[in-house]
This record gives C-alpha cells, structure tokens and sequence, in this order.
C-alpha cells in the first residue's frame, strides 16, 4: 500500500449517486423521499437509518466506477497494482463500511478503487491505515517470496497497523505475490521499461528504487 491523492468528486455525482442513495434512504425506514421516481415503493426495512442492513442498499455506487477507473488510473488502493477491466474486476470499497455508517455509504470521498480480490476479504472491517492518509515507506517489498511487509518509516503501533492491514486484505496471497513476481521478473528481463512498471506497478517501482534494484541506467 501507498499514499493515493484523493480525486475530485465528479461533477454529476450528487445527482447520479448520493441523491438517489439518500432518496432510497429515506424511504427503507418509511420517510418520503425527496424525490419521486419510476418503480414500486420500496419497503420500510428499519426503524431508524443506522439499523438499515448494509446488504439492502442500492449500489448505486457503482454507477461512478468508470470515473473511479479513469481517475485512480485502473490502480487498486491497496495493492497498487493495475486493474485490468476486462480481467481485474474492479470494485468500489467503502473504506468506512456500510455497515458502521450510512451517512457515508453514498459519499465518493468513502470510496476506494479496489481489485475484488481484496475487496471480498475485507469485507466490513475498517482499517486503522487508510491509502489517502497514509505517509510513505510504511510498507515495504521484499523480492523472495515477493511478500509485502511492514516498512521502515512504521514505528510504534504503526507496526500492529500495517501488519493488521497485510493480513486483513490478504495482500500477500499466492495470487498477489504471483502478480508482482511476474512484474519484477518482466523488468528484470528487460520486457517491460520503468516507465511502464511504474504507471502499472508504481510499489514495486518504488522498492527497486529504494533498494537499489533499478537496471543500469534508470533512476
């Protein structure tokens, strides 16, 4: 995991998601919504929007996925590895999940682009380190098993949170570490340029630059 920039809202997507979430909201605990729409009422579901269960909204998030390609550049937040959209199944995550806040489950600055793989293992837990806010060299590469592993800028609890975060989104199973030796073998074979592993792997860039493992002649 590395730091992500945060990418502006779209400038359709209050109309497109939140209102229509909001809207849905509003009538699955019984209110009227603000907005009329095609379709058969929905069902009152709960007494309050807190007890909504996270499996009844409508992912209208996923409406912005294509947006959400394009503006993380197909790289999953997590793994930093590019997303492939015929292949990769890429994914909306709730970095604040459903589950603990309905407030936000229409809210894009809660959405993380992620490779399904990782986004089914996380599931509903909320991770202590989030890839907007997170400060470089918290995590690290090593080029055995090709295993990600805490950094050298985590100290204190930060070691508990990156390790907690490794094993959480499974970041270091088979298929992951299969991904990022076929990565680092391709440039060690001269198949693909820096330029390439770092718009597609720009971790594994970053820690051959870092461990000095660049071929002759890139920097």
């Amino acid at each position: 995991m590395i730091p992500v920039a945060p990418a502006p809202e779209p400038p359709d997507f209050d109309l497109r998601v939140r209102q229509k979430g909001l809207n849905a909201i509003a009538e699955m605990v019984g209110e009227k919504p603000a907005r009329t729409r095609r379709g058969p009422k929905r069902k009152k579901l709960a007494d309050t929007r807190e007890k909504i269960p996270a499996d009844q909204f409508p992912p209208y998030w996923r409406e912005v996925l294509p947006e959400m390609l394009e503006s993380y550049h197909h790289l999953c937040a997590y793994l930093a590895l590019y997303i492939h959209s015929a292949t990769g199944s890429p994914s909306v995550d709730h970095v604040v999940p459903k589950s603990k806040s309905w407030d936000k489950v229409y809210e894009w600055s809660n959405y993380r682009l992620a490779c399904a793989l990782v986004n089914a293992r996380k599931n509903d837990v909320e991770l202590a380190l989030d890839p907007f806010q997170i400060s470089p060299g918290l995590f690290a590469l090593e080029f055995v098993e090709f295993q990600v592993v805490v950094g050298p800028a985590a100290q204190g609890n930060q070691v508990d949170q990156v390790t907690a975060s490794i094993n959480t989104l499974g970041l270091n199973v088979r298929d992951c570490r299969k991904a990022r030796q076929a990565y680092v073998e391709a440039y060690e074979k001269d198949e693909i340029r820096l330029s390439y592993l770092t718009r597609h792997a720009p971790f594994i860039a970053q820690e051959l630059r870092r461990q000095g493992r660049l071929l002759r002649g890139d920097t």
